[in-house]
C-alpha cells in the first residue's frame, strides 16, 4: 500500500508547449500545463463539461523527452506525486502552488 500514497494519474491535453529550462547544474525542467475533462448532464438535461487545469513538471530524461516529442494539444497519460510550494511574486507577495512532479509520461493519440 505505500506505493498508492501520493500518487496522481492523470490524461489529457497539453494546453501550452512546454517551458524547457536547462540549469546551470545540467539539469533539465519542463514545465507545462494539461487539461482534463469531465462531462454529465445536468437536472435540465443540459450536457455540461467541467474543465480542470494541472500544472505539470518534470526533471531529467523525462523532461528531455517532453521537449522534444510534445506540443500543445497533445494528449498525454501522466503519472507522478502532488507537491506544494510558496514563493513570493515580483511585487512581493507570496503565493502558493500546487504541482504535479511527473515521474512517468506516455503519449497518447497520433
Amino acid at each position: 500500500m505505500s506505493t498508492l500514497r501520493n500518487k496522481v494519474q492523470l490524461i489529457g491535453n497539453l494546453g501550452n508547449d512546454p517551458e524547457i529550462i536547462n540549469l546551470e547544474s545540467g539539469k533539465t525542467l519542463a514545465k507545462f500545463n494539461i487539461a482534463t475533462n469531465e462531462s454529465y448532464t445536468n437536472n435540465k438535461g443540459e450536457k455540461i463539461t467541467d474543465t480542470q487545469w494541472h500544472n505539470i513538471v518534470a526533471w531529467g530524461k523525462t523532461a528531455q523527452i517532453i521537449e522534444k516529442y510534445i506540443t500543445k494539444g497533445k494528449e498525454v497519460a501522466i503519472e507522478g506525486k502532488l507537491t506544494s510550494r510558496t514563493y513570493d511574486d515580483k511585487d512581493g507577495n507570496k503565493r502558493y502552488i500546487t504541482e504535479i512532479v511527473c515521474n512517468e509520461l506516455l503519449m497518447l493519440g497520433k
